[in-house]
């Protein structure tokens, strides 16, 4: 045992030695990795407060679920003609729109804006947790069939690829962004356009038969809690605070020392 510690000991002070700590934010890839641990292990942090607040958020799902999922599916199909083109473009904001929204502020970061530059780290970093990790493993867990597919909204078939409806990746990935940008301004109009722009989003995919009620409403969840979550640590970490980052290198793995100034 006191070989291993040994061991760990030295690879921690070659690795710190190698990358003293630093006026300059740490590497990106390193800030992602981070962010990745702390989003995901988040809940084994809760206290009982915040395991209150996520059952009453469950309960919320569910009764979407058992009100709304029906009655907005029947509603959509009555008054949509599933070919508005406005909808459609809007619906992109949660695919390919959002990666060139955060190019845009990554464009205007490297013009020195630091605020837009922080978006466009932090943007990436939520969407890569809950649209590219969260939502596809609940998506795969509960195996829950489209709208479209005319088999009831309870209708779930677990670990299969074709069943992906709950929840609404594009409405993850629209709020996820939507939290970010809203996060890192003050003024009320940002954000308020910020989140209008993503709840339609989850409204165009009801419109085009893709996602139930609570679909829509369970990727909201995700995606706003994500990226105030990201925003909220890598804000910490880049003001004047220590920040224990992952180091990867070939034969050994140990963490690197970063404080702000």
């Amino acid at each position: 045992m006191n070989h291993r510690l040994s061991l760990i000991g030295i690879a921690l002070c070659t690795l710190c030695s190698a990358h003293p700590v630093s006026a300059t934010e740490p590497a990106y890839p390193d800030i992602v990795i981070d962010d990745v641990k702390h989003v995901i292990t988040a809940p084994s942090h809760w206290d009982k407060a915040e395991w209150q607040q996520a059952g009453w958020v469950t309960l919320g799902i569910i009764g979407t679920a058992v009100i709304l999922d029906r009655p907005l599916q029947d509603e959509m199909r009555r008054y949509a003609p599933n070919n508005n083109h406005f909808v459609s473009q809007v619906e992109r904001l949660g695919a390919q729109y959002s990666i060139a929204v955060l190019g845009g502020f990554y464009l205007a970061g490297a013009t020195g804006n630091q605020t837009a530059k922080h978006v466009a780290q932090d943007g990436f970093a939520a969407s890569l947790i809950a649209s590219g990790l969260i939502t596809p493993s609940i998506k795969l867990v509960f195996g829950r069939s489209r709208p479209r597919a005319n088999l009831g909204s309870t209708h779930f078939k677990p670990f299969t690829d074709s069943n992906t409806s709950f929840p609404s990746g594009h409405t993850t990935e629209a709020f996820a962004l939507a939290s970010v940008i809203a996060n890192h301004y003050d003024e009320r109009w940002v954000q308020y356009s910020a989140y209008s722009l993503a709840g339609l989003v989850g409204l165009a995919r009801s419109y085009h038969d893709a996602h139930f009620a609570s679909d829509i409403l369970t990727g909201a969840i995700i995606g706003t809690l994500v990226g105030q979550s990201v925003v909220e640590h890598n804000r910490a970490m880049r003001n004047n605070s220590i920040a224990w980052l992952p180091e990867f290198i070939p034969g050994k793995i140990g963490v690197r020392i970063v404080k702000s100034f």
